[in-house]
């Protein structure tokens, strides 16, 4: 029978942090609660890689990460201590940004269509003339040579520090000689001339470049494991883990990426005798994840909107909204578009520029003679309602999509007809190409765009949710909870992962300013005079980061924000830095740690809404813990986790910290909630420990009853056994007055409960929240 974990914890492994530093920490995880160590992607990496995912040989466990030994080590002391061990692997790639440490992409190269590797890689080779394109230049291959930047190095060609290896046979002796005398660009052009790759200007991968990628990353090139020879060569490392007993489970990254994830997942069951699996999947509102998918479920960002959503104020939409179409027309923008219109465009601009060369292989594919084919592919992928159909299964978000696409562009009505007739068949090439393309426009359009362009509210503007939803009902957010358990029990719950772009606690603190909309305008008109990028929304966004990461270091803040206006794409982006404008940006950030009116109104405002924020820290950690799924802890997120966008999530832990508070609680501590962040060590260790050791408390899900003038203000619901309350909108909490929960009680069995929090009895079948809630804005009971 597969096992399934109580909870996970990520680890990010890495040279700084390796697996033997992991193993010396799993005694603190296990004392913390935790069920299974859940750890990043463990194959060996490019040279210097932090996070993992550009994988360049998949036959070993990185050396750099403590290598198949270090990994032999860390599960026996897993083991040891009763933990269970979550993997992270990447299906979807191999990292190529340096060809000599990919034994596969250097044969490739190499070789080229006679190379053991062709089919590995997902190469147009008739689009490139029998070669692969490779976007390394700063100018063209002739300027290069001329300028020296070329040269012949043993069997090498090489640009700068790049290096490529040269094609059997393909210099001579003679010319070896003449080129060691330097002897002109011509020669070296020749040389090249006769690789099986092609050296390209950097621009030019946008629209000219010949294989699949991981969205716009041409450092990552696709693999085809549609291929059981592929397949089977690129998982060897992690069939052994299974076969040795070292791993129990698996998270599958960016299964969307590939050709049949469906069918890719049937063969990763049979590799890992039916293992529990997760995979990486962003499910937009109203879609289900198929259910015909051999998976336990998704890692979790659709529970993470649900999770921030109960904790926002629905009547502080209307403000924000007023707010965010001052700031446009201040800077005299146009009125702001509806998120749906803002996704359509910033889709639609993606797959027209960034990922151009990916629409072209779809038109080529096709094969279809028809006047305006590429432009009706581009609007259909605009129009695409979700990230992906698996065909047959999802033809309907075609033809959706397809009657969008008619209603903006009528003029692309017959060439719409003749490409949708084809893209619905599954087996056409065009049409599997297609299915893969939709979710790397939907990523870069939506995520990595759109994202840091609707500002009105960061917290909803998060990996896996749909920003146009504001706020969830008590009862709609039940509904949710009752539906995971019933279809997916033991999918992954999230808050923080290394792909979010606010901490799960900054984001709380944000959620605040649904409940002050005004007084967040008063803040951000002070901040603005104090310094502003000349742009409204982006002064929005970056001053909310400022003030829901604060206290961080400048050059935490510089970072994101340079990143975040590049990635907005509106006044300044990454192909084409506008140097005057990213000026204004550092200048706003300096200014709140260098001029006295700002940084007091920043300190001010901080300290006015940072015990609302705590409030909604606790609640939403507690309700995350204790809701159906099983809930990760990302790493370090058990004190309060501020981080910004990565590579700010991915800091060191100071794990020596977390152990010497976390003996203190068992010691008898009972911290206040305060910027230590221990109160929320209490209800992470305390709610992870009855999930592992008493399961048979979390076997329902029904909402549990509160009664009377603030119910509307508590999040409360029965697991079977143990029953989860927790403060929702503490700053209309507070408004009632010296006693804001008088006269509203929790109703449960008459069976005397335990808050395994506090310690506290409660003995009577009506519990009122004023005792139950006294010391922390959460409790967790359970039946005695």
């Amino acid at each position: 029978m597969t096992s399934h974990p109580s909870s996970t914890y990520r680890l990010q492994i890495r040279r700084g942090f390796d697996l033997d530093a992991a193993a010396e920490i799993v005694d603190y995880l296990s004392r913390l609660g935790v069920g299974w160590a859940y750890l990043s992607p463990l194959l060996r990496a490019t040279e210097g890689s932090d996070h993992g995912y550009d994988v360049v040989d998949p036959s070993q466990v990185d050396a750099a990460r403590g290598g198949a030994d270090g990994l032999d080590r860390f599960a026996a002391a897993a083991r040891a201590v009763g933990l269970g061990i979550l993997v992270d692997i990447v299906p979807n790639h191999l990292g190529v940004s340096a060809p000599e440490q990919n034994p596969w992409w250097w044969d490739l190269l190499a070789n080229g269509r006679s190379s053991r590797y062709a089919d590995a890689f997902d190469v147009d080779w008739e689009f490139g003339g029998g070669k692969v394109r490779l976007p390394v230049l700063g100018s063209s291959v002739a300027d290069a040579a001329h300028a020296g930047e070329l040269r012949i190095h043993e069997d090498e060609l090489r640009y700068f520090d790049h290096r490529f290896p040269l094609a059997p046979g393909s210099v001579t002796d003679a010319e070896r000689a003449t080129l060691a005398n330097d002897a002109g660009a011509s020669l070296l052009l020749d040389v090249h001339g006769r690789q099986h790759y092609e050296l390209i200007e950097w621009r030019r991968e946008s629209s000219e470049l010949n294989y699949r990628r991981f969205f716009t990353v041409s450092s990552l090139a696709g693999i085809r494991v549609e291929d059981p020879a592929v397949f089977d060569e690129a998982h060897v490392e992690v069939r052994r883990w299974f076969e040795e007993g070292l791993v129990d489970g698996l998270r599958v990254d960016h299964p969307d990426g590939l050709q049949g994830p469906g069918e890719y997942l049937e063969r990763l069951a049979k590799l890992s005798v039916g293992a529990h699996v997760l995979v990486e999947k962003i499910l937009e509102p109203g879609e289900a994840l198929p259910p015909f998918w051999r998976t336990d479920g998704t890692t979790g960002y659709e529970a993470l909107a649900e999770f921030d959503r109960v904790l926002v104020d629905p009547s502080g939409e209307r403000p924000l909204d007023a707010l965010d179409a001052a700031l446009r027309a201040q800077t005299g923008l146009a009125a702001p578009m509806s998120w749906g219109e803002l996704i359509a465009f910033t889709k639609r601009s993606i797959a027209e520029t960034a990922l151009r060369s990916e629409v072209r292989r779809v038109h080529r594919d096709l094969g279809l003679d028809v006047p305006l084919a590429e432009e009706a592919i581009i609007e259909l992928l605009a129009q695409f309602p979700v990230y992906r159909s698996y065909l047959p299964a999802g033809l309907d978000h075609l033809d959706a999509a397809a009657r969008s696409a008619r209603a903006r562009r009528p003029e692309l009505g017959e060439a719409l007809a003749a490409v949708v007739a084809e893209l619905g068949d599954p087996g056409h090439p065009a049409s599997l190409r297609f299915q893969q393309t939709s979710g790397m426009v939907m990523a870069k359009g939506v995520e990595d765009t759109a994202f840091y362009r609707f500002t009105r509210l960061g917290t909803l503007t998060e990996v896996g949710a749909d920003p146009s939803s504001f706020a969830l009902t008590l009862d709609e957010f039940h509904a949710a909870q009752a539906s995971r358990a019933a279809s997916w029990p033991h999918a992954m719950t999230a808050l923080s992962t290394h792909d979010t772009k606010r901490g799960e606690d900054l984001r709380a603190r944000l959620a605040v300013l649904a409940e002050v909309p005004e007084r967040w305008n008063d803040v951000l008109t002070g901040l603005r005079v104090a310094a502003t990028t000349g742009h409204g929304p982006f002064d929005n966004l970056l001053w909310q980061a400022i003030v829901g990461a604060w206290p961080a270091s400048r050059e935490r803040i510089h970072a994101y924000a340079e990143k975040a206006a590049r990635e907005a794409g509106e006044s300044t982006n990454w192909w084409d830095p506008d140097e005057r404008f990213e000026a204004r940006v550092h200048a706003v950030v300096d200014a709140a740690f260098d001029d006295p009116a700002a940084s007091a109104l920043v300190d001010a405002f901080v300290a006015e809404i940072s015990p609302a924020g705590w409030s909604n820290s606790l609640a939403l950690k507690l309700v995350q813990l204790t809701a159906p799924g099983a809930p990760d802890v990302y790493q370090g997120s058990e004190l309060w986790e501020q981080s910004l966008v990565d590579p700010d999530n991915r800091r060191p832990v100071d794990f020596a910290k977390r152990r010497r508070m976390l003996s203190a609680l068992d010691g008898g501590e009972r911290p206040p909630v305060d910027s230590t962040g221990a109160a929320k060590l209490v209800v992470v260790s305390r709610a992870l420990r009855l999930r592992r050791d008493r399961p048979e408390l979390f076997t329902r899900y029904v909402p549990a009853t509160v009664v009377g003038p603030a119910a509307e203000h508590a999040i409360a619901f029965d697991r079977g056994g143990a029953i989860t309350v927790a403060t929702r909108l503490p700053v209309g909490l507070a408004a009632r007055g010296r006693s804001p929960w008088a006269g509203t009680m929790l109703l449960k069995g008459s069976s005397p409960a335990l808050d395994v929090l506090t310690g506290r009895r409660f003995d009577s079948g009506e519990v009122a929240l004023t005792e139950l809630l006294a010391d922390y804005p959460v409790a967790l009971l359970v039946t005695e």
